[in-house]
């Protein structure tokens, strides 16, 4: 007997059941759980649409399509109806990132259609940690960005991005989108770093969070420091604001081949507990 299965683009009144789909990983889907729980489901306030796909007439997976593509606890059926639909649609997003599993068979079943990519990481291994680091003391130095040191903190964001992702985030509109992210953080407190004499020596954020959990990203070390251990002693006190400010739980997600940053996390105190994928264009 067949299911009955549909895809459709999901309205404000379906808030309830798309947060229940998000809650049953709240560590995964931190980043898009934190953008629904703040805008909702209207496209024109989350940035994008959100996709659900339901059998027999209840919502089991979803997918938000923004400027990223992100499959939600989506089983192999949901992902085969998502990317049929992203493909009638046309690519709009400037990457895919989600779960390695879900994340990998929307690339295979996209990629005749929506590849090349720029870069594909097909694992970045996902770690959390619920209690400060033991071992490492916080650098008492890293504290919130205020409001007035966007000057100083900018260069800083823009070179991490660069660095990570192979290109600038001023391309495009002038820079204008990523830079209102970082005031979006800053303005929040969910932006840290240490500076000393109007230099920016280590710098991360809080980017993602909702009761439950949040995600650091965006660690950076300035070249001309790195190897002293600022990312550690850094991290560990980030992780401190962020436990005792923000959620129960913290994650990150890093590049399986950066085994520096991971062997790091994990004397901070992260441990692996699975993987993402990220597909870039």
């Amino acid at each position: 007997m067949l299911t009955q299965t549909t895809t459709r683009v999901l309205e404000p009144s379906d808030l309830d059941a798309a947060l229940e789909v998000l809650g049953r990983d709240p560590v995964a889907n931190a980043f898009v759980a934190s953008r629904v729980q703040v805008a909702g489901l209207d496209p024109w306030r989350l940035g994008g649409e959100m996709w659900g796909w339901y059998a027999e007439g209840e919502l089991r997976s979803l997918c938000y399509a923004g400027a990223n593509l992100v499959p939600i606890c989506a089983t192999p059926e949901a992902v085969r109806a998502f990317a049929d639909r992203a493909r009638r649609t046309g690519r709009r997003c400037s990457s895919i990132v989600g779960p390695a599993e879900s994340t990998g068979v929307l690339w295979k079943l996209l990629e005749p259609s929506w590849g090349p990519a720029r870069d594909v990481r097909p694992n970045q291994p996902l770690m959390i940690t619920e209690q400060p680091a033991a071992k490492v003391v916080p650098d008492p130095h890293v504290r919130r960005i205020r409001k007035d040191e966007m000057d100083l903190i900018m260069p800083a964001c823009v070179s991490m991005f660069t660095e990570e992702v192979g290109v600038s985030p001023l391309a495009g509109d002038g820079g204008l989108l990523y830079q209102a992210r970082v005031a979006e953080l800053v303005g929040s407190g969910r932006s840290f770093a240490r500076i000393e004499d109007g230099k920016v020596l280590f710098k991360a954020e809080i980017g993602a969070a909702t009761p439950q959990a949040c995600q650091i990203q965006g660690v950076w070390v300035d070249p001309e420091f790195r190897g002293r251990g600022l990312s550690e002693t850094g991290m560990a006190a980030v992780l401190r604001y962020a436990l005792a400010d923000v959620a129960p739980v913290v994650s990150l997600y890093v590049n399986d081949f950066n085994t520096a940053a991971r062997a790091a996390y994990r004397r901070v105190g992260f441990r692996e507990v699975g993987a993402f994928m990220s597909v870039l264009f």
